[in-house]
């Protein structure tokens, strides 16, 4: 992390980085049930930023604490203008958001009783989450020995901090083999997604994606959807084996933080000719087109905030 001195939104007030801190009671830290979002923001040209698809991570953060029965003490509308201001106290052009909403300090059993609710927002510079070439050249994945959670025992369609435990064992298990990332089957032995990504196959020019059954509904899973239909690319979502993917022609991961990350072999199996193949670059390339201002058909998808220091340089200019 930067030594910059980021402020953090806290319960209503922007703090310094290293004062947003809780008790080692927090409810939270013992139990997991919290709620997040992973959102990005990005430079458009020389004087312009933009959050891309702010409303509907804020929808599904507060449609992951209604599954959590966790009710945030702030509206919809508070978090919005939360995240833009601190993206402009901080002085960000480019960044992830982080907002969580978590349980505190009180009573100490499983049941949270009323201990009181929190939600923090922080917001930070954060390249490349797969590696350093991992969009332009595609990275190694492994079949993990953990199954995504099943449907009736895990919510999947929240993104509840304690649900990725099973992420971090599947990831922890996978880099220390010497892959970069590992992928986990569902309950019925079929492809699910990655620890922190969905998963995207083409075979025949045919693009699939797994339904939605036991997977987190990905915002970038249906941007790349929404893409891939203006592009008249032929997209099927329906389950598909790990043989499949073994066979595929092309592969690649979608999320926040991976954005489009192309998938070059699974389990030692390349996959076609082992780089980042013509659909998937097709896609990647309309991708950032978007969220760095390019394509004016997706510009809804973009909320455009104040940079501090371009509007600095613009006054001292006058």
């Amino acid at each position: 992390m930067s030594s910059k001195p980021y402020k953090i939104w806290f319960n209503g007030e922007f703090v310094p980085w290293d004062e947003a801190s809780v008790h080692v009671l927090t409810h939270t830290l013992h139990y997991g049930l919290a709620v997040f979002e992973g959102i990005r923001a990005y430079k458009c040209g020389d004087n312009r930023s933009a959050v891309f698809r702010l409303p509907e991570h804020i929808d599904r953060l507060y449609a992951s604490a209604h599954i959590a029965t966790i009710k945030i003490p702030y509206s919809k509308e508070e978090t919005h203008d939360a995240i833009l201001d601190l993206l402009t106290i901080n002085d960000l052009e480019e960044a992830y958001i982080r907002p969580i909403a978590f349980i505190g300090g009180g009573k100490v059993g499983l049941h949270p009783g009323d201990n009181p609710i929190s939600l923090a927002i922080s917001a930070y510079p954060w390249g490349t989450y797969l590696g350093e070439g991992a969009l332009s050249k595609g990275i190694s994945a492994k079949i993990s020995s953990f199954t995504r959670m099943g449907v009736n025992s895990f919510m999947t369609k929240a993104k509840v901090s304690g649900n990725y435990a099973n992420s971090v064992l599947a990831k922890l298990e996978a880099t220390s083999l010497g892959f970069d990332e590992a992928i986990l089957l569902d309950t019925e032995g079929y492809v699910a997604e990655g620890t922190g990504e969905n998963i995207f196959i083409i075979r025949n020019g045919v693009l699939k994606t797994p339904p939605l059954t036991s997977v987190l509904e990905g915002i970038t899973r249906d941007s790349v959807i929404q893409i891939a239909r203006d592009e008249g690319i032929e997209l099927e979502t329906e389950r598909f084996t790990r043989d499949e993917l073994y066979i595929a022609d092309e592969a690649f991961f979608t999320g926040t933080a991976a954005e489009i990350t192309p998938i070059r072999d699974v389990d030692k199996r390349v996959i076609g000719k082992g780089k980042p193949g013509p659909i998937t670059k097709r896609l990647q390339s309309r991708f950032f087109d978007i969220v760095e201002g390019r394509d004016p058909k997706f510009t809804e998808w973009l909320e455009f905030f104040p940079v501090v220091s371009t509007l600095r340089v613009k006054n001292e200019s006058l």
